[in-house]
């Protein structure tokens, strides 16, 4: 019985220090997702942000390498880039490795240049931590709908003339809903 106890207090534990999740509802399945505002906690908050303005509803995955990741949020059915709110800062030293199922924020060269483009890795990707230089920073991970992912992994990939880049898939992935489960 007291070894009952103890894997239940533990149990309670973790789901009291649960993050905020969210559902990610796509046209190829729904992903829920744990976010660690304890690791990023700008991040976290950044990213909510998105979630509870509506924006990220209706925008692509418009990058897809499979064994690497998926990447969306930042342009809508059409190719049009979303409107952002202002950077955040980086929090790739904050000890969570891209690995495979990791959500973590797209930038540019700048480490500090994360606005409302985010991936998920569909591999395990070291190279993408912090380091001597600034990494791009995980700040959550898929719990649910990794089936999902395996779905994703699989549409064809091409060349985009609107976006003029490679890797973007020939049938679009939209993501239709976004909301929170948790948290305020």
């Amino acid at each position: 019985m007291k070894k009952v106890l103890i894997l239940l207090a533990g149990l309670w534990s973790a789901t009291a220090l649960a993050g905020p999740r969210v559902e990610l509802v796509t046209n190829l399945g729904t992903l829920e997702v744990e976010l660690n505002e304890k690791a990023a906690p700008h991040t976290a908050a950044n990213f909510l942000r998105y979630v509870d303005d509506g924006s990220y509803e209706g925008s692509l995955f418009h990058r897809l390498i499979p064994g690497f990741v998926v990447q969306g949020g930042g342009f809508n059915t059409d190719f049009d880039r979303l409107p952002t709110y202002e950077p955040v800062q980086n929090e790739s030293g904050n000890g969570l490795s891209n690995t495979t199922g990791t959500l973590a924020m797209a930038r540019t060269q700048d480490p500090h240049s994360a606005t409302r483009q985010f991936y998920i890795n569909l591999g395990d990707n070291p190279s993408l931590d912090g380091g001597r230089r600034a990494g791009y920073t995980v700040f959550g991970r898929v719990i649910k709908g990794e089936e999902v992912l395996q779905r994703m992994a699989a549409v064809p990939t091409g060349m985009s003339l609107q976006l003029r880049a490679r890797d973007v898939p020939e049938e679009p992935i939209v993501l239709e809903q976004v909301r929170r489960l948790n948290g305020s």
